[in-house]
């Protein structure tokens, strides 16, 4: 049954994506092809797909963005109109993804700084510590002795989460995908890597927001929460360190090649 769910998800891929011979390592291979444009058939058509004309183009230059931000290229396009110069910025989120049926964490914090971001009231900031383990269970009857799952905090407590992530839904989703200020997102390029060739496919960033947004907000049988495609839960690991104990946000890059 997983060999046949792989291979029709692959088959899908293959419908709603382009090919690249070879592989991408990393951000670099991505830079290196935006900046060799003019001999690139793949940056061209990147370049197309984010409505520029190629004989416009005088040049472009990509450089990876230093720091926590949502995107993780920067191209810098200098586009020559008759006799007028312009020159525009594009930034890219750049999802690498070696396995169809994985999932890719796209933000992660402390509660306290998601109420912050959000202006989550207190008694819903309380719901998620117990949730991620920094505030003590309230309750005996729980699968973890380190935290709640949402399936067991009383129910008038799961439809508070709930309320407060339908009613925010836009600017959660807006957060967690584009961020905020000069290095928000305007792209996803994601990127899967096969074994003799790789597939892609460039989507705007209001699309992706569709896509990974599309949906209700509901908690999941695990425990956890759905924000549309966009899983939220405890971050765990770390080897027992505090840090496990932060939120976080995780989507399936290859939801993009299905739209």
């Amino acid at each position: 049954m997983k060999q046949m769910k792989k291979k029709n998800i692959l088959e899908m891929i293959a419908r709603g994506s382009k090919t690249a011979k070879g592989g991408f390592k990393n951000e670099k291979d991505v830079i290196k092809k935006f900046n060799n444009w003019e001999k690139d058939a793949i940056a061209q058509k990147w370049l197309e797909m984010m409505n520029y004309d190629l004989k416009d183009i005088e040049y472009v230059k990509a450089t990876k963005i230093r720091g926590h931000y949502k995107a993780d290229i920067q191209v810098r396009i200098q586009i020559v109109i008759k006799l007028k110069s312009q020159s525009d910025i594009q930034n890219l989120q750049v999802k690498l993804v070696s396995n169809p049926q994985g999932f890719n964490q796209i933000d992660k914090r402390w509660v306290d700084k998601y109420a912050e971001m959000w202006s989550i009231p207190v008694d819903i900031v309380k719901l998620l510590k117990l949730f991620t383990g920094e505030a003590k269970p309230i309750s005996s009857k729980i699968k973890d002795s380190r935290r709640m799952l949402l399936t067991e905090l009383k129910i008038v407590d799961q439809q508070k989460v709930i309320d407060f992530f339908d009613h925010n839904k836009i600017l959660v989703i807006s957060d967690l995908l584009k961020g905020r200020g000069e290095f928000s997102a305007d792209w996803v390029l994601v990127i899967l890597k096969l074994k003799k060739e790789s597939r892609w496919v460039l989507r705007s960033i209001n699309e992706a927001m569709n896509v990974f947004g599309g949906g209700d907000v509901r908690i999941t049988s695990q425990g956890g929460l759905k924000i549309g495609k966009i899983g939220m839960q405890r971050k765990g690991g770390d080897n027992g360190r505090d840090s496990a104990k932060m939120l976080q946000f995780k989507i399936n890059p290859i939801e993009l090649f299905k739209n």
